[in-house]
């Protein structure tokens, strides 16, 4: 995937066949202390790889009347909900000398799947370059998620975090951008009265404030994330079998819920390659109004080799096979649609709505995308 990617960046341009591409390689940093830069503080220098492939220090910043290092992510719901409001800053200030730049201060091994369920992407430095072009940032956007040596000296809280510097890059401002999380309600007051106040040569008059939202992935607490697979990996794995009106209701979904239905056999090469990418699913949107359900093609005496599969994946939610033998039943009660061929997917909003049918093998990051931004679900609180 890492080489994939830089040679995906030397053909779209953003890295010249000279140059290196960054790769990034996560590492166990040890636990220490954070404490938040302290307003009058000169600002701490770095080297970090951007989302567009290039490397940035404050030396390349150094033209900046005002700069303004906003520390915040890919996945949490609250960046993204500021996402727009730090490009409308970049886009107001630009004319005044305002320089803004974002570091990704989270290390991508403490971050758990429960916590992507307000995204369809982690907080690699991969998916960050794609939440960059998705979202048109106007600004760098660092990644620091190897070693988190230019997070630990500023010390950000939460995602997301705002430090202003004056032209000698003392710092003049710590805190939110606003506070009102919702988009469209705020629009990055308490930032915006920072840098005006910073431009124009004086205090600001509240220099830090509190900030909201998700907590820094620091690299040292994984202790959580080892106990959560453990749990994962503990809970019971059944297979039940469904006849044709079972099927049928399973389509007709009665639930409040999204349901994502894969049918899948042991005999399908594709089926068992791309099974591991549905429980990632479940596990990212599971506690919100999705669910993802399993569904055997294998016929009833191979029941006991569907059932190990399953344990072995550790596929710890609503699995069933189908318990006739007219595997055309299926078909027809599943999907009039669908030709029969494996793998097929389907996602069906409550009610029975199929919002997408496929058969073939799913491209997960399409299927995450479709699924965070339907209504039922969404990016924000």
């Amino acid at each position: 995937m890492k080489t994939f990617f830089a040679i995906l960046l030397i053909i779209t341009g953003s890295l010249s066949s000279a140059q290196t591409a960054f790769v990034a390689d996560p590492q166990a940093v040890p636990k220490q202390p954070t404490p938040t830069l302290a307003i009058g503080s000169k600002a701490p220098d770095f080297s970090l790889p951007a989302a567009d492939g290039k490397y940035y220090s404050l030396k390349d910043f150094a033209s900046a009347k005002v700069l303004v290092i906003i520390f915040t992510c890919t996945h949490c719901p609250t960046a993204q909900a500021y996402e727009d409001r730090i490009k409308a800053i970049v886009t107001d200030y630009r004319s005044k000398g305002v320089s803004v730049v974002a570091i990704s201060p989270n290390s991508p091994i403490s971050l758990l799947f429960e916590e992507l369920g307000y995204t369809d992407l982690n907080d690699d430095y991969e998916n960050m370059a794609i939440r960059a072009k998705d979202k048109g940032f106007n600004f760098p956007y660092l990644y620091d998620g190897d070693t988190e040596a230019t997070s630990i000296k500023y010390g950000p809280v939460a995602t997301p975090h705002a430090f202003v510097f004056d032209s000698q890059r003392i710092l003049k401002y710590n805190g939110r951008l606003d506070g009102i999380e919702k988009p469209g309600q705020a629009n990055a007051e308490d930032l915006r009265a920072a840098i005006d106040a910073t431009l124009a040569g004086k205090e600001v008059a509240t220099p830090t404030t509190k900030t909201f939202g998700c907590s820094v992935k620091w690299a040292w607490n994984t202790e959580y994330k080892a106990k959560n697979e453990k749990n994962w990996e503990s809970r019971p794995v059944n297979l039940e079998e469904l006849d044709t009106d079972g099927i049928k209701k399973l389509v007709s979904n009665d639930s409040d819920k999204l349901r994502l239905i894969n049918v899948w056999a042991t005999w399908c090469g594709p089926c068992i390659l791309e099974y591991p990418d549905f429980l990632e699913l479940q596990r990212m949107y599971g506690a919100r109004d999705f669910e993802f359900v399993s569904l055997s093609a294998d016929k009833t005496d191979k029941k006991d080799k569907a059932l190990k599969f399953l344990q072995s994946k550790h596929s710890g939610v609503k699995n069933y096979i189908f318990k006739e033998d007219d595997t055309y039943k299926l078909i027809e009660a599943l999907d009039p649609k669908w030709n029969g061929a494996l793998p097929y997917t389907l996602l069906v909003e409550p009610g029975g709505k199929i919002i997408y049918s496929l058969q073939g093998s799913i491209e997960s990051q399409k299927l995450k995308k479709l699924i965070v931004e339907h209504p039922k679900i969404g990016r924000y609180f």
